[in-house]
């Protein structure tokens, strides 16, 4: 088994609240993906940071574009690996 891990990126944390609360159903995964604040470099502002959502898929069994195209439903991205 693998640590493949996928990075959703989000403008905001309602959009990662929301993603984090549908990716589950969306994609079938039985565990909750952790939701991670990370503030831009250089900026202080809470206004000014990006939310990740990461998403363990230990069988690889999600689909990159399909979690690129659901990110982008939100106005987020697909981190590449």
């Amino acid at each position: 088994m693998s640590d493949v891990r996928h990075v959703l990126v989000l403008p905001d944390r309602d959009a990662a609240d929301e993603v984090a609360g549908e990716i589950a159903d969306r994609f079938g995964m039985a565990d909750e993906p952790q939701l991670v604040r990370d503030a831009l470099a250089g900026e202080d502002d809470a206004e000014d940071a990006q939310w990740l959502v990461v998403v363990e898929d230990p069988q690889e069994r999600l689909d990159p574009g399909a979690l690129d195209a659901f990110a982008a439903e939100y106005g987020g991205w697909l981190e590449a690996p």
